[in-house]
């Protein structure tokens, strides 16, 4: 400690701290520093979320940090979720700070045991937890919730002082400091006065400190409304959580001095605390997981066995593909398997590779399909000869050195796609196999982003929903769109800003203030940590609220840490897969080879050619489609360049336009040099991928591709000292190779150029297979392949729209559900694809599963009457069976959907006894009347729906339309007077003027600052669905229509970005009036054969009497 700290901050609640800490890390450090402290603690409510922060950042600014947390702690035993009979806490507070290694796994232990064993309402510890895992930790009393504190408040000392006797001796009467606070509150001070005499009677030392929760004195305003999110109350609720003062800020020492005189000692023993903290962080050693072997046996020799082996089969694959191999051939792939074995050797990650293997062995062995590769990894031979991949990178040219460089030491990072159901199944065996202690799944953070910030703070301080709606919509959406940027950008954002005080103002500036702090944590959506030990020794577990276990650090911080991570991602598109090829195996007893398919199918190319790849894996986009149609793929190497091609960079430049002209022979293609043509011949003279740029370093100035992957990685950085130092080197290492200084500028003008758009080859070539294999299945087996997309995305509306949509453009026929042939999932029925039970709303899966095994087991249902009778175990409520007539399920009784809706009680009636309108027993008493239906349904006078009540009654039940569409009955008005379909909207200009039919599917009026109506509609086509604005002008105009249940004509202003399409609305029309509002002229055609006077009379006649506004 230097001489110009007197005082320390040891109990500061950070942003981790979620909705109650405002302190952001990099601030607080950067105020400490400005205030002299040179240590300070972060102590969050009972989690670690901030400690790696905390620490590598303190460490660069020169600060201390103090690993620090502020503990929950049960009244009893921390299992006890009983509610305290006396009314008081059923958590006290407690402030635990690491001293020392010991002290940091004990911190961690005690976190942990908080979320998995204590919690309630908060994660809890114990005296008992607290007696076996206080070795190496300095404990706090804490703020008024401390038990010490609470008990003084409440007027029992001598509790107070046993408590503070029962803390002294656990904490080996030298690690207990009773707190002392400089908030002023007036509890407080009453707390501070009693302490101080506990203190001297007790002998226990004081710390003085000041529970800071926000920044500076001024952030109060911004913390209480954060208060107000995170109880989900505004700032007019008097009942509300609040702190009472502003006093909770990170104050200085004098500020500190002057809230807490006479509390010397307490200031002393601030530094005397941070003194004896002295906990380093381990950063960068790495913690393998053990991979057990059997006896005798070491890990390289048993990743060369695997390797080998598997070399073997891939080369017989590979003659049995492209028939006998030439000895040069095979032995490129025996010298590059040797070459990547010997670094993954030298930098040690044989069990990495051993580990995956294994748990990717596991996967195949219960049939969990997996994908052909992701990322960098397919450029690894030993990868693809373990099959971890299942892409030749030889083949393809990919390179291993852009996966492991091995003049780089870092983990390698394989990323492995399972079938979405299977996934869990990987990761509980992985868990099985290391240990559940050892193996977790990874914490991420959500913070509050720019529009939602505007949204809770406006929440907070109960403004209007509409106004606080219409201010976020004015801020861009985007990924990385901040406040700041949105009121530099948006005129109307900075006229309020900069406007006269008042609660838009305030909104602004406390979202401003609010901006960016976490959130909320979820699960990451792939990463998981397997340790060599139990995970409590290195960091901290959390629970989430569905039970499920994490890291308390992030995926970057466990790296840090040295832990390893691996990725398991899941991937619908295998799943979809898998099943496409069970349905068509079910159906025609062809067992189709996914990985064993031609990949030269004409079919396959003509179906992406024509942009038909609605469902395709990477192809479905309406830029894709449009850039398929353009390109007009022919090998399967135009499929990796199409997956390499469609991102911002390439479609923000001329560089799609070039690579398609330069294939379809409108651009000739030239090579500065003759040796870039085997390097650049498959992407027409373009630069697209980064491989290609390293292989370009290599052969024209001797780089090694380890060396050209340090060059591919500044590339596009704008490191001009960098750059420039492989600029000379390129070109001295060409002028080397005997080309000309000029030629080799040209060549690096060239890489600089379009280097910075490369993409990773081997990323692209393994999601080219899984787009070629779904374009294939779809090509071939269409109706099997709809029907498992259909399956994936139930749970979706606007995909399964659009799935539909694409079905009848296709001319596949989708029947609606029926009791006696719906399965579970959508299924194919004699070449059509049949509607899922589980996809009708209300109907729950076990009702369902019980159904198809009544009737698997005792024969198909005859009537509505039956069903009700046969179906054992089940309760079924009249919602459902509504659900199930509406949608179609008992169309087989060829009574209308309308008599069975009707006759709904009488038929609930005959069956029960004990009838209630509202719910059905199956185990009620049955009534057929000896054995016959009953005739009411038969002889019912009720006419059948017209098709617009039944379509809206089908959509009720399913979300969907099925045996129809409004618009079905306009293709012609539709054809001709609009300009885009939903699904097209994306890939429309912004701010262009479009035309667009729809259904309106939910209608929100809202107002206006000034009070006007206006409203946000929710539109709906054959292919999708979007939101529609309508400003109060249109809205006046045009409500009447929104509010009826007719297709509309919508034109309007299309606002298009990166995550969405909308329209602004300008004029609606309703498609039944589009024709007679649209047509100018009618044109008369006669045929001359058929022409009559009395023909011509007749017609003159009706035109007579029957004048209209269009031209004749």
């Amino acid at each position: 400690m230097s001489d110009h700290s007197p005082f320390v901050h040891l109990h500061v609640h950070t942003e981790y701290s979620l909705l109650d800490g405002a302190i952001r890390i990099d601030q607080l450090l950067e105020k400490a520093r400005n205030l002299g402290m040179d240590s300070v603690a972060i102590t969050d409510h009972g989690n670690l979320f901030g400690a790696v922060q905390l620490y590598g950042r303190a460490v660069k600014a020169k600060i201390k940090p103090i690993i620090g947390c502020e503990l929950y702690v049960a009244p009893g035993d921390r299992r006890d979720r009983s509610p305290s009979p006396d009314g008081s806490l059923n958590a006290y507070h407690l402030v635990l700070l690491v001293m020392n290694g010991e002290g940091y796994k004990n911190l961690c232990k005690l976190v942990t045991l908080g979320h998995l064993e204590g919690f309630y309402y908060h994660p809890r510890v114990d005296m008992e937890l607290l007696k076996e895992f206080n070795g190496g930790l300095i404990a706090l009393s804490s703020c008024l919730k401390g038990i010490i504190p609470y008990f003084i408040n409440a007027g029992r000392i001598e509790t107070a002082k046993e408590k503070a006797k029962e803390l002294t001796s656990i904490f080996d009467n030298d690690r207990f400091y009773l707190e002392v606070q400089a908030n002023n509150l007036p509890e407080q001070i009453k707390v501070n006065t009693v302490l101080k005499e506990i203190s001297k009677d007790l002998s226990i030392p004081l710390v003085a400190s000041n529970d800071c929760h926000y920044l500076n004195q001024e952030d109060a305003e911004a913390h209480d409304v954060l208060l107000c999110i995170q109880t989900g109350k505004s700032i007019d609720d008097e009942k509300r959580l609040r702190f009472s003062t502003n006093e909770f800020y990170f104050k200085s020492h004098s500020e500190m001095e002057q809230a807490l005189q006479g509390f010397e000692d307490a200031f002393a023993n601030t530094v005397q605390i941070a003194n004896r903290c002295q906990y380093e962080m381990e950063f960068g050693r790495y913690k393998y997981p053990v991979f057990h072997l059997p006896k005798n046996r070491n890990l390289n020799d048993v990743l060369i066995e695997k390797a080998q082996k598997g070399i073997k089969a891939r080369l017989t694959q590979k003659k049995e593909e492209e028939g006998n191999l030439s000895e040069e051939s095979v032995r490129e792939y025996h010298d590059r398997l040797d070459f990547e074995l010997k670094i993954i050797h030298d930098m040690g990650f044989e069990g990495y590779f051993l580990i995956v293997t294994d748990f990717i062995d596991y996967a195949r062995s219960c049939n969990i399909p997996i994908g052909p590769g992701r990322g960098s990894a397919a450029g690894s031979l030993v990868a693809y000869c373990l099959n971890i991949t299942n892409i030749d990178p030889i083949k393809y040219g990919l390179l291993f050195e852009r996966f492991l460089n091995p003049q780089r030491v870092s983990m390698p990072d394989i990323d492995i796609d399972f079938c979405i159901n299977g996934r869990d199944d990987v990761i509980r065996y992985v868990a099985e196999k290391y240990g559940h202690e050892n193996v977790s799944q990874i914490i991420t953070f959500g913070s509050m982003k720019a529009r939602g910030a505007i949204r809770d703070v406006g929440r907070g301080l109960n403004i209007p929903l509409a106004e606080v709606d219409r201010i976020a919509k004015l801020v861009p959406e985007g990924p990385n769109v901040t406040l700041g940027g949105a009121i530099q950008e948006e005129v109307e954002l900075k006229r309020l800003e900069e406007g006269e005080d008042g609660p838009t103002k305030k909104l602004l500036r406390i979202s401003r203030a609010l901006e960016g702090l976490a959130r909320h944590v979820s699960t990451h959506a792939s990463g998981v940590v397997i340790s060599d030990r139990p995970l409590m020794e290195y960091l901290p577990l959390y629970k989430g609220s569905k039970d499920e276990v994490m890291t308390q650090y992030t995926m970057d911080q466990i790296e840090q840490l040295g832990l390893i991570k691996f990725d398991f991602l899941g991937l619908k598109t295998l799943t979809v897969i898998k099943q496409a090829l069970s349905l068509i195996f079910e159906t025609t007893d062809i067992n189709v080879d996914i990985n064993k398919i031609p990949l030269d199918d004409k079919a396959t190319y003509k179906l992406c050619s024509e942009g038909k790849t609605t469902g395709v894996f990477q192809l479905e986009s309406s830029g894709m489609k449009d850039l398929l149609r353009r390109l007009k793929p022919e090998v399967f190497e135009d499929i990796i360049a199409l997956v390499a091609l469609y991102r911002p960079g390439p479609l923000g430049s001329n560089m799609i336009d070039d690579f398609v002209n330069r294939k379809h022979g409108k651009i000739q293609i030239r090579y500065i040099l003759p040796q870039l043509e085997p390097i650049l011949k498959e992407t027409y003279g373009v630069i697209l991928y980064q491989e290609q740029v390293m292989k370009i370093a290599q052969i024209l100035a001797n780089y090694t591709l380890a060396e050209a992957d340090e060059l591919r990685k500044v590339i596009g950085k704008k490191k001009q000292k960098v750059m420039a130092k492989h600029r000379a080197r390129i070109i001295e290492g060409a002028t080397k190779n005997d080309v000309n200084p000029k030629t080799a500028e040209k060549v690096f003008q060239l890489i600089d150029k379009f280097g910075g758009y490369g993409f990773n080859k081997s990323h692209s070539a393994a999601y080219a297979m899984i787009a070629y294999q779904t374009a294939y299945l779809k090509a071939h087996y269409p109706v099997q392949f709809m029907t498992a997309l259909l399956t994936q995305d139930m749970g979706n509306q606007e995909k399964t729209i659009k799935n539909i949509a694409e079905c009848r453009e296709m001319s596949i026929e989708i029947l609606p559900p029926d009791i006696n042939e719906s399965q579970a999932d959508f299924s194919v029925v004699g070449g059509k694809i049949r509607f899922g039970l589980a996809a009708v709303k209300n109907v729950g899966l076990k009702a369902v599963e019980s159904i198809i095994e009544e009737r698997e087991e005792h024969g198909p249902f005859q009537n509505l009457i039956e069903f009700c009778n046969r179906v054992e175990g089940l309760k079924v409520n009249r919602r459902v069976l509504e659900g199930l007539i509406q949608c179609g399920a008992f169309d087989f009784t060829g009574i209308y959907r309308s008599r069975l809706f009707a006759n709904l009680d009488n038929i609930l009636k005959s069956i029960s006894a004990d009838y209630d309108p509202n719910q059905l027993n199956m185990f009620g008493s049955q009534d057929f009347r000896n054995g016959e239906p009953l005739g009411f349904l038969e002889n019912s006078d009720i006419e059948e729906w017209d098709e617009k009540e039944r379509l809206r009654k089908e959509k009720e039940a399913l979300g969907f339309y099925i045996t129809g569409h409004p618009l079905a009955r306009f293709s012609i008005e539709i054809k001709h007077f609009t300009t885009c379909t939903i699904q097209d909207l994306p890939n429309q200009k912004d701010k262009s003027q479009v035309k667009i039919a729809g259904v309106v599917e939910e209608l929100k009026i809202k107002r206006t600052r000034r009070g006007d109506k206006m409203a946000s509609i929710h539109l709906e086509d054959l292919t999708g669905s979007t939101e529609v604005i309508v400003f109060p002008d249109v809205f006046n105009r045009c409500s009447p229509l929104l509010k009826g249940e007719g297709p509309l004509l919508i034109t309007g202003s299309a606002e298009i970005n990166e995550s969405s399409a909308k329209i602004i609305a300008q004029e609606i029309v309703a498609m039944d009036s589009v024709r007679q509002k649209s047509i100018k002229a009618i044109e008369l055609k006669f045929d001359e054969e058929s022409i009559s006077r009395a023909l011509l009379e007749d017609l003159l006649d009706i035109i007579f009497r029957y004048p209209g506004d269009c031209n004749l």
